[in-house]
């Protein structure tokens, strides 16, 4: 779109490249959205890519359960007295994940996710958007193509003066 309207190709080039970097660093895969000085959450509105990210990372992630690792349990000590089960109770129902072993008195280990669902919360990520993001992917790509040859219509066709017209 931005070549059809400028003259000078490199120029466009350059334009176009810098509206891309933009789109690319402000979609919400180097930062997320809430990390976001509040002036730049516009560019997270406004960037194709965030939708394309939202889209392919919730279809293809969603809904599965998650089991980890030995090594990516985190081991803790509940107070005396206590299992695991009760001493995480609460912190399970609000933040997610599961224990290995629920009964134990010692060396509870811990898994931070029981679902890609929370992992997709952290990136702002809902499987529920999903056509919502292909709707406004293919809103962009309609716009894109539109806006493109209305520049090119407008910039590049000649059009009859006046003068002409009138003799």
């Amino acid at each position: 779109m931005m070549i059809a309207g400028i003259a000078d190709a490199e120029t466009g080039g350059n334009i176009a490249n810098l509206l891309f970097s933009l789109s690319l660093i402000f979609c919400g895969v180097l930062q997320t959205p809430q990390a976001l000085p509040g002036f730049w959450i516009f560019m997270y509105r406004v960037s194709p890519f965030t939708y394309l990210v939202e889209g392919m990372l919730s279809t293809g992630v969603a809904n599965q359960a998650v089991h980890c690792a030995d090594n990516e349990f985190l081991t803790f000590q509940p107070p005396s007295g206590q299992t695991c089960s009760a001493y995480m109770k609460s912190y399970i129902s609000e933040a997610g994940g599961y224990l290995q072993e629920p009964g134990a008195t010692t060396d509870c280990k811990y898994c931070t996710y029981d679902s890609t669902n929370i992992f997709l919360e952290g990136v702002s990520a809902s499987y529920g958007n999903s056509w919502r993001d292909f709707g406004i992917l293919w809103a962009y790509i309609v716009f894109n193509a539109g806006m493109a040859v209305f520049i090119y219509w407008l910039a590049r066709v000649p059009k009859k003066s006046k003068k002409s017209k009138e003799e």
